[in-house]
């Protein structure tokens, strides 16, 4: 047993959550299924609790006066004479006192109860030695049994000793009292102190069980607000590509288109259908991510993000931007061996890679996209020749002070699937070039 602090109820708020739990994981549907007998006194034990913790005094006030009237009955009826010993010494008005002291101390037996068996153990020794044997003494085994609910073993024994030396000497003085008072008090000790015992462990359980569902349902709300972060960051990375890469693209058609118009309209007039295209494209790709966000549309289009078979199409858009792009592949990916996943992330780190380059990439440049399979891997390099530098184009060194946001919404990406990403200069600064290495999907199998 465990010291716990002296108290009226121990950890009243652990009972509280307690029955709290019960009533959510009950419900309204659990009670159809308990015999009414045993709803009608659960009911009941439940009220008491709930009125003892509002007002514990007068539940005190209410088992005190309880058994002092039974005392003072028991003096007045002179039903103590029937356990008196013939050689009883104590005159009537010590018994009188005797019976109040075992009753009136209980008012304090949930606050200190070891203090009350102190105070009681002189009087038990007054009792038994004159010979009166008061049958209230019996009430000393009351605070005994708070003592065992919430104190260690060793408050435990020393109460237990208070209570049996008065016994034992009686037992010495009036060697006839062996037979009756001596092992009728050692019985009714061993009786509370185990009774004590399976209430303890019984509400230690109970509060083990809560703190348990307690513990659980916090880490339950963690791992929730942990999946709306990671939920939250994935939606703002896809805005991120989504809106950058297509603003980008569109900056760019618009300047050519401007520069086109003073000396082929027809050039302009392709510049602006090529940013409508994108636009809508844009507005498509936004309306489908925002769609799966809301609950009152159920229909909303939940079909794959963009997948490889959409390269094509982007590095068409790039080309329309101003940026000529060269598309080279290598080898031929296995079947199955690239989920749709994997090829959404490929095809975000080439659109950022890109778009990086449109937007920083001072000089006149040009991008060429490498896709390389292997039986383990998927490489995708892209470079470019341009020489700016920019948020988007700085170096993952550590004299970078901080990795750009589009560098790191790329490495997250990569590393969803265990794969690697590297972005820096080419050698004598001749240019860009971002690296990405995923495994595929077999090589895990």
């Amino acid at each position: 047993m465990s010291n716990r602090p002296r108290g009226r109820e121990p950890d009243r708020d652990r009972e509280q959550g307690w029955e709290q739990g019960r009533n959510r994981e009950q419900g309204r549907g659990a009670d159809d299924t308990i015999p009414p007998l045993t709803r009608i006194i659960r009911d009941a034990l439940d009220r008491l609790r709930a009125f003892d913790r509002r007002r514990p005094r007068v539940w005190d006030a209410a088992v005190t006066g309880f058994w002092t009237v039974a005392a003072v009955l028991d003096y007045t009826s002179g039903g103590w004479r029937n356990t008196a010993h013939d050689n009883v010494t104590a005159p009537e008005f010590l018994v009188l006192l005797m019976s109040l002291g075992f009753s009136l101390p209980l008012l304090w037996r949930r606050t200190y109860p070891l203090a009350v068996v102190l105070l009681m153990t002189p009087i038990s020794l007054v009792n038994i030695w004159t010979g009166a044997v008061v049958q209230a003494s019996l009430l000393q085994l009351i605070p005994v049994f708070q003592i065992v609910l919430r104190s260690s073993f060793r408050t435990v024994g020393a109460a237990a000793l208070l209570f049996v030396v008065p016994v034992l000497s009686g037992g010495v003085r009036i060697p006839s009292t062996w037979g009756q008072e001596v092992v009728s008090y050692v019985w009714g000790l061993v009786f509370v102190v185990l009774l004590g015992i399976a209430v303890r462990t019984r509400r230690e359980y109970t509060e083990a069980l809560v703190e348990r569902a307690h513990r659980l349902e916090r880490e339950r709300d963690q791992q929730a607000r942990l999946a709306a972060a990671a939920e939250r960051t994935r939606i703002a990375r896809e805005m991120h590509d989504i809106i950058g890469h297509n603003l980008s693209v569109i900056t760019g058609l618009a300047d050519g288109g401007a520069y086109a118009a003073r000396k082929d309209p027809e050039r302009a007039g392709q510049a602006l259908e090529a940013i409508g295209t994108t636009s809508r494209q844009a507005l498509s790709e936004l309306r489908r991510l925002l769609g799966v966000l809301r609950d009152d549309h159920p229909d909303a289009e939940r079909t794959p993000q963009p997948t490889l078979d959409e390269l094509a199409p982007l590095i068409e858009r790039v080309r329309r931007a101003g940026l000529p792009v060269r598309l080279e592949l290598n080898g031929e990916p296995t079947p199955h061996s690239l989920t749709p996943g994997r090829q959404l992330t490929v095809y975000r780190v080439i659109q950022e890679a890109l778009t990086n380059t449109l937007k920083h990439a001072t000089d006149p440049t040009s991008a060429t996209v490498t896709l390389t399979y292997a039986h383990t891997h998927l490489d995708a390099r892209i470079t470019d020749t341009g020489t700016g530098t920019g948020a988007g184009r700085t170096a993952d060194t550590e004299e970078a002070p901080l990795a750009a946001q589009g560098i790191m919404g790329m490495r997250e990406r990569a590393a969803l699937y265990d794969g690697s990403l590297e972005a820096g200069p080419l050698p004598d600064d001749t240019g860009w070039q971002v690296q990405l290495r995923l495994p595929l999907e077999e090589s895990h199998q």
